[in-house]
């Protein structure tokens, strides 16, 4: 039952070429950083990246996409990553931009073993009648489109088929953990970390403070031990390392 690794580079070292990965996080907030600084140094490529968004440069999923490591993204918005952008846009990168609130369920329902659900989100649009541009060619046409989705009424109203996502590794950063698995999230922080804790086939999970088993109130875990495989203590530096996206003052 203890799930503890001793380094990040332990815990990152089966994430081989093409392997798909679900990435905790939300802009800056409660991105994994020292498992995807771990896995930028380990060299993988190909890599097949579900997450909200892509960091940003040279922070977090950032750090990836200017090492060339990432094939394919599957996410939410482009945000303040001109890499990624430029990236998508150029043809060197392909992209699955699917609504935050169904990218959020899809996770979910891939976690517990729904392999798919409806939902009215997307419906009209080329969420569901296909042509989204996955990825372009070198002119700037469309190279691959998305496929149109089954659309089924229910009460009246449209809905969408959208698949449940499994990922091989999820990698996901938390406040508290103990040496079984189980997570505790910090405010925002929890963002997409618990859907991608569930959706990963082998979860790492960075913790900021370690705890042994028994320390955290049952109602306070966010994430149960048994969808986590392996536990990183970060040290008091790694654990402080939080960056602001967008610092806002008054004049």
């Amino acid at each position: 039952m203890n799930k503890t690794v001793a380094s990040a580079q332990e815990a990152t070292a089966d994430i081989g070429d093409g392997a798909s990965v679900a990435v905790g996080g939300f802009g800056l907030s409660g991105v994994p950083e020292t498992l995807i600084r771990a896995l930028h140094l380990r060299g993988s490529s190909g890599l097949r990246i579900v997450s909200n968004n892509c960091g940003v440069d040279g922070r977090g999923l950032g750090l990836l996409l200017a090492g060339r490591r990432v094939a394919r993204v599957t996410a939410s918005y482009v945000g303040e990553n001109k890499e990624f952008a430029r990236q998508y846009l150029d043809g060197e990168l392909e992209v699955e931009l699917t609504p935050q609130g169904t990218l959020a369920e899809r996770l979910r329902a891939g976690g517990t073993g729904i392999p798919a659900f409806f939902t009215p989100a997307g419906v009209g649009t080329q969420v569901a009648e296909g042509g989204l541009p996955w990825r372009h060619a070198a002119d700037g046409t469309v190279a691959v489109a998305s496929p149109a989705k089954e659309v089924r009424e229910f009460d009246g109203r449209p809905h969408v088929l959208e698949s449940g996502i499994t990922t091989d590794f999820a990698l996901v950063r938390a406040a508290r953990g103990d040496r079984h698995g189980n997570l505790v999230f910090r405010r925002a922080a929890g963002n997409f970390n618990a859907l991608a804790a569930m959706a990963g086939r082998i979860t790492v999970a960075e913790v900021e403070e370690l705890v042994e088993p028994g320390r955290l109130r049952p109602e306070d875990i966010h994430v149960p031990g048994v969808f986590v495989q392996r536990v990183v203590a970060l040290t008091t530096e790694q654990a402080a390392d939080k960056h602001i996206e967008r610092r806002t003052v008054r004049g």
